[in-house]
This record gives structure tokens, sequence and C-alpha cells, in this order.
């Protein structure tokens, strides 16, 4: 078993230091996870807000799961708007918190068919005027379905910013606004991605793997 590396940060860290640390970081993940996506299935817009919503609480394994079926039988935003409740939450049961998020994909449904013509919205303000759907939801689905350069925050992300260094804030807004401050907005989108690829694969919440991580060496290992 190789010895834990021992990060070479110091203790305190210009604003410029971080910066510069962050591209490393952002480059080292690059390297690693060239190919990283997100790891939920999808065809079109549509799918992925949906798709993103039943992750709340579950995983992309589960989720991918269940939107086969789901989509089958209700492909658009009109066909699960007029969806029976009961129905909606048999094919979904898997992801936990059924009947609430049952209830918020058929209400989002409804907005999106009625308010904006049956097609997935593509500002941030409209995307979070959809039920279910908060600033997380929202940026995955712009940065990842529709091109535009986003910073998501989920579990993966927050971990990781805070244990690489990158943010000493626990709320998902302060997060994302300290990412868009260390790194150029056409590596937003890859950025998070990679993060949640390494935080599933390497970087755990218990136990993370800090002597096969590639980033052992520029992360001062907060909290572990």
């Amino acid at each position: 078993m190789k010895a834990r590396v021992k990060p070479s940060v110091p203790r305190r860290e210009s604003a410029l230091a971080r910066r510069n640390r962050a591209e490393r970081i952002a480059a080292r993940l690059q390297e690693a996870y060239p190919d990283a996506t997100c790891e939920l299935n999808f065809e079109n817009p549509w799918q992925l807000l949906v798709a993103t919503i039943l992750s709340a609480q579950s995983t992309d394994k589960m989720v991918n799961q269940v939107t086969p079926a789901l989509f089958e039988q209700f492909p658009d935003p009109p066909s699960l708007a007029q969806a029976p409740q009961r129905k909606i939450e048999s094919l979904i049961r898997k992801t936990g918190f059924y009947s609430q998020k049952a209830k918020a994909i058929r209400e989002c449904a409804k907005r999106v068919w009625k308010k904006f013509a049956g097609r997935v919205p593509q500002t941030m303000e409209e995307l979070t005027s959809l039920q279910g759907v908060g600033r997380k939801t929202a940026s995955v689905v712009l940065g990842t379905a529709f091109g535009e350069q986003a910073v998501f925050v989920d579990t993966h992300v927050k971990r990781l910013s805070y244990r690489l260094g990158l943010t000493r804030a626990e709320d998902p807004d302060r997060i994302e606004e300290d990412i868009k401050q260390l790194l150029a907005p056409k590596q937003w989108t890859a950025f998070c991605h990679r993060l949640i690829h390494h935080g599933r694969r390497v970087c755990f919440a218990r136990n993370p793997q800090c002597e096969n991580c590639p980033l052992s060496a520029i992360c001062p290992q907060i909290g572990v």
C-alpha cells in the first residue's frame, strides 16, 4: 500500500496562489477524466430536467433504472402533465421520496407545457420558476443539455471544493461563486463533471483514497 502523499500547500494561501492551484487541479482532473460528463441517461433537455429532479436524495444509477419506463409511457411535458399521480409514483418509487417527486415533475411538466409551449426554458430565472428546480438542477440542464457554462454544486462538488481548499463556504450559492472566481467560464461545466467523477471514484466522503489520488500533492486535505 502506498504511503499517503503529504500535500505541499501552504496554510495561508494568497488569492493568486489559490487561482493558480485551481488551474492545476482542473488540468489534473482533465488528464484523469478527459471524457467525464453527466452520468444520467437522457436524449433531450426535457429528459435531463426530469432525471435531475429525480436524482435528489438518490443515485444516478437508480434514476437510470426508472427513467426508461417513465419516458416510454410519458415522453413529453403534455403527457406527463396529464398522467395520474399514482401512476407516476409507481414508476419512480425506487428513487425515494416518490410522492413529492411525482408531484414536482408533474407540476413542472404542466408549466413547461403551458407557459413555455412544451420547450424547456434556457435561462436560470425561467428554469428556477419550475416546480422542483433549484439552481443546481437548472445549472446541470444549462451546462449539460444546452452547452452553456455553469457551475452546479451537488454533494460531491461541495465536499471536494472544501477538501481541496477552493472554498470555505457551506452554502451552495457561495461555493458556486467561489469556483467561478477561480476558473475561467469555459472550464466551469467540465470542471464540475470531473469533480463529481473524482468524488465517486477516489475522493469518497469516508476513507478517501488519497494514496491513489492525482491531486494529493496539491490538495490540503481539509477535514481528512
